[in-house]
């Protein structure tokens, strides 16, 4: 690992290594699609049922994530998922036929809540530990490893047209980032001892509670929604922009990818300098103005009309939105892990559920509604963020 001397920017550096991870995993695989329906011969709803396939994982790993945060404590189970993710790729290349592609991606989506939620949870403590801002920076990372995903895909295929050749040195990439991330990671308490200690505590009080589930706090609950709103709108937008650009702003083919790049642009720079805002305004302000920002701004486009005011629109959402999930993440660790997982797992729900349901209502009306519900889901998040307990804020 590089020798970084200053325990935080250690430490940091190291987690971002995970955040860069998942992103490139992710996008490694999504940038072969079309050579996987090629190889395996698929049709396109196929296809569509490949990608739910790891979406569908990802939304019900929770009890599985619940339980193994609680065993092996996010250092341990971070790098463990970072490096199952490395292997999968190679298992994604070598699957002879649809339903093993199915079960890889499956298990994929499993991994990637297991990653996410240990992930974050690193990057709740190293705020808590050197109590300095750092969740939306390592966020930004995640955008960072996906664009770096792109580049090599870009790459592999004018040389190779071979998924295996192709993912063989992504996966050896992605076992670099765990290398440099293994030695820098927070460590954890020992997690067992701590659930045996409240078991004990418990029994002594003469409560009853289950060492594996508990009900979601009312706090929790509103982080859910939160979550599962602000990713709605993230995912809404990135996949249906350049449509909204064509069908409705009637821009130019050539044009209609900008919808794209303004809202990811807009994403990735504002999540670099976040965290200086959080420190100045606060988390919780930071989610509130910058959901008002995201819904009002794409319903005045909307309302506008054309391609300018679009572009613009989308501008307010990516600049908007782009700091409500680091701070409901960090909102959720205080909470403890239990409450982390369940929000990570809405967040993954959203993501899910926002693009169909886009569609579903540009099916029955229009894409303007899609768009006008994108807006409120945005709305909908600022009107969470007012009933969540955000953490104090820190330098």
């Amino acid at each position: 690992m590089l020798r970084v001397r200053d325990p935080f920017h250690r430490s940091q550096l190291a987690i971002a290594a995970l955040f860069c991870s998942l992103g490139f995993q992710y996008a490694t695989w999504a940038s072969r699609i079309p050579a996987i329906k090629s190889d395996l011969d698929l049709t396109a709803a196929e296809v569509g049922v490949l990608l739910m396939a790891a979406g569908i994982g990802a939304a019900v790993s929770f009890p599985v994530v619940a339980v193994l945060m609680r065993r092996l404590g996010s250092q341990r189970l971070a790098l463990l998922s970072a490096l199952c993710l490395a292997v999968l790729l190679l298992a994604l290349a070598a699957a002879p036929n649809y339903p093993v592609a199915l079960l890889v991606m499956c298990v994929d989506g499993v991994l990637v809540g297991c990653l996410n939620v240990a992930m974050n949870a690193q990057g709740a403590e190293l705020e808590s530990r050197y109590e300095r801002n750092a969740m939306a920076r390592l966020h930004a990372t995640f955008s960072g490893g996906s664009l770096l995903a792109a580049l090599l895909a870009s790459g592999m295929n004018a040389v190779t047209s071979t998924v295996v050749v192709h993912f063989a040195a992504a996966a050896a990439l992605l076992l670099l980032l765990a290398a440099l991330a293994r030695t820098g990671l927070l460590t954890d308490e020992q997690p067992a001892v701590q659930e045996e200690a409240a078991k004990g505590a418990e029994k002594e009080e003469g409560k009853k509670k289950s060492a594996k589930w508990t009900v979601p706090s009312r706090m929790t609950l509103w982080m859910c929604v939160a979550m599962a709103f602000g990713t709605v709108t993230e995912g809404a937008m990135n996949d249906w922009s350049a449509l909204y650009l064509e069908d409705v702003a009637e821009a130019s083919a050539e044009l209609a990818p900008l919808g794209i790049a303004v809202v990811s642009g807009m994403m990735l720079l504002a999540r670099l300098f976040a965290d200086g805002w959080r420190s100045r305004w606060g988390d919780g302000r930071i989610v509130l103005s910058g959901s008002v920002l995201a819904g009002a701004g794409l319903a005045l486009a909307l309302l506008s009309g054309g391609l300018v005011p679009a572009l613009l629109g989308f501008a307010c959402v990516g600049l908007g939105i782009a700091a409500v999930t680091p701070c409901v993440y960090v909102a959720a660790a205080g909470q403890g892990s239990d409450s982390l997982t369940l929000v990570a797992a809405m967040g993954t729900t959203g993501l899910l559920a926002g693009p169909p349901l886009i569609g579903f209502i540009a099916n029955a009306s229009s894409l303007v509604w899609g768009f006008a519900a994108v807006a409120a889901s945005a709305l909908v998040v600022s009107a969470c963020s007012t009933r969540i307990r955000w953490p104090a804020t820190s330098g």
